[in-house]
């Protein structure tokens, strides 16, 4: 009886943690995607916009981004306290700073292995029809952008990989999931809240999620993904917004 209600209870945590987050991310991106392909244009002539200006004004502008970056961590505190409320702690994810070579050595290598066949992926994927056109910085050319570029990649590494990686595949090992099915869960859902991209987000995103959970099982660390997501989303971001002006194929 004590086990079950401990399952019901580990179910319902799931539910507003990413009822909250990144579930709900999800569900309007299954929406999304619904009204790209019922649209007049075709999904390859449509943009995704991945950092948005929030105001004209640019002070105003910077604060409402740093209040987005501010409160879009918020779930991330929430997951982590109720899993301290289980006695476990963060230094159980590997969310830590007790290897910092070993993270940032690894986190370097696993971005730079994803990196170059993504983008190509992408690419491709957009030539195919399959996906939108990502623009991945739509902020203002103001003395702000880069850092508020960097602060956003490191805001959506942590959600991502704290939530759907480390908090995810530790409460379906509670509830005494099967390995592979704990990797398709998590890989899929990373998929589904980029599916608004297109197919082409939603494929590379599960394939990008096959690969830090098998990693992530293995080193049981999630600070290497998040160093590596941090610096895929950085080379991206900034990336264009120095470059999408002088590169037409961006």
């Amino acid at each position: 009886m004590e086990i079950q209600e401990r399952d019901r209870t580990i179910r319902f945590e799931l539910l507003i943690v990413f009822g909250l987050s990144l579930g709900q991310s999800a569900v309007f991106s299954v929406v999304n995607i619904i009204g790209r392909l019922t649209a007049a244009t075709p999904l390859s002539a449509q943009t995704s916009t991945l950092n948005p200006a929030a105001s004209d004004r640019p002070y105003l502008d910077l604060t409402l981004q740093l209040l987005r970056i501010f409160f879009g961590l918020m779930p991330v505190v929430l997951a982590l306290h109720l899993l301290a409320r289980d006695r476990i702690f963060p230094q159980s994810l590997g969310l830590d700073r007790r290897r910092p070579f070993f993270d940032l050595g690894l986190g370097a290598a696993l971005a730079a292995g994803i990196g170059l066949p993504g983008l190509a992926f992408y690419l491709a994927a957009r030539e195919l029809g399959l996906n939108t056109t990502v623009v991945a910085s739509a902020l203002n050319d103001v003395w702000w952008t880069v850092p508020v570029l960097i602060l956003a990649a490191a805001k959506n590494a942590i959600l991502e990989e704290v939530l759907v990686v480390g908090y995810l595949m530790r409460r379906l090992d509670d509830l005494r999931w099967r390995v592979p099915a704990i990797i398709l869960t998590s890989s899929v859902l990373r998929g589904s809240y980029h599916l608004y991209q297109g197919f082409g987000g939603f494929i590379g995103n599960i394939i990008m999620g096959v690969a830090f959970s098998l990693l992530y099982l293995r080193t049981k660390r999630v600070m290497p993904l998040i160093i590596a997501h941090t610096l895929l989303d950085i080379v991206a971001f900034v990336g264009y917004a120095l470059l999408a002006p002088h590169v037409s194929w961006l």
